[in-house]
């Protein structure tokens, strides 16, 4: 690459220009040169990945800096927290020792590197615990920043949403639920019907029920709680903790958030019925009386 004539790079004549301007005329110069500069920028990206000066890089790179980054001690730590054991709810799962902070950490560089999806789907389809969060995590921050006004990529997200749903039997941990559902699945919905999370909440599959639940909080973000209060309704004869879980704490969400009446009224209507964990996480930021009171109904 010649930098002599590097794209968005000011010309000696253009500096000199600048050295000699004052005010007004030095600030709207110094702008122009700016908005050329960057403006330059992708040029000169494009220019040194062809002349091979520059190396994108690719999922594999990160699976294998994940690999390098694991610890056995912190594995073991792992596969406990999320009951990796026979009759777990992680059975089968592997865990190498790769904390959520060292993982986020290692994303940094791949956020912005417009990984294909396609090599995306294949490394979530990995048998290692850890490169499937960070993948979902990845996805996360794409989905998330494919709603943003400024980054808006109506397309991006929706190739994002049809990913996620054909590989949920890999989304089969908490963990993996919790960082991706709510801007993959809760963002993809927030302009179009709802009818996918009454699919996932009739499903047999545990974590399937659980996305549905958990997608609700970026709806609960915009201001819409109605589908989390129809869902909670839908899990209360639910067998699973992990379901009382999530459907309590998004409650509460919806509650802290923007539908306190709403949160009370549901609590009046099923707090005799609701499992106890469900019971506890929704009322968890309510007045201690008024705990106290749906508590004592609940018994």
């Amino acid at each position: 690459m010649d930098h002599r004539k590097m794209p968005g790079m000011a010309t000696q004549a253009e500096l000199t220009i600048l050295q000699k301007a004052r005010g007004k005329a030095l600030d709207e110069l110094f702008l122009s040169l700016m908005i050329k500069h960057h403006e330059g920028a992708g040029d000169r990206h494009d220019e040194a990945v062809a002349e091979g000066v520059l190396t994108l890089p690719t999922i594999d790179d990160l699976l294998s800096e994940i690999d390098e980054a694991a610890d056995p001690a912190t594995a073991d730590t792992l596969a406990r927290y999320f009951q990796v054991k026979p009759g777990g709810y992680g059975d089968g799962d592997r865990m190498i020792g790769v904390k959520l902070s060292t993982l986020r950490v290692l994303l940094k560089q791949y956020l912005r590197a417009g990984l294909p999806l396609p090599d995306i789907e294949r490394a979530l389809t990995s048998p290692i615990h850890e490169h499937r969060l960070a993948v979902l995590c990845l996805l996360a921050d794409r989905a998330s920043r494919a709603l943003k006004p400024r980054t808006a990529n109506p397309a991006e997200l929706t190739a994002i949403y049809d990913l996620y749903l054909r590989n949920t039997k890999f989304i089969d941990n908490w963990d993996l639920v919790d960082c991706s559902a709510p801007e993959i699945v809760g963002g993809q919905l927030l302009d179009h019907p709802r009818d996918p999370l009454y699919r996932l909440i009739a499903s047999g599959n545990l974590w399937e029920r659980r996305i549905a639940l958990v997608a609700t909080h970026r709806l609960i973000r915009s201001g819409e709680t109605a589908d989390t209060f129809a869902l909670a309704e839908l899990v209360l004869d639910d067998r699973e903790d992990l379901i009382h879980k999530a459907s309590g704490w998004m409650l509460r969400e919806a509650g802290k958030h923007t539908a306190p009446n709403e949160l009370l009224a549901f609590l009046d209507k099923h707090a005799t019925r609701m499992p106890r964990t469900m019971l506890r996480y929704a009322i968890e930021r309510l007045p201690a009386e008024t705990r106290k009171h749906y508590l004592h109904l609940g018994q």
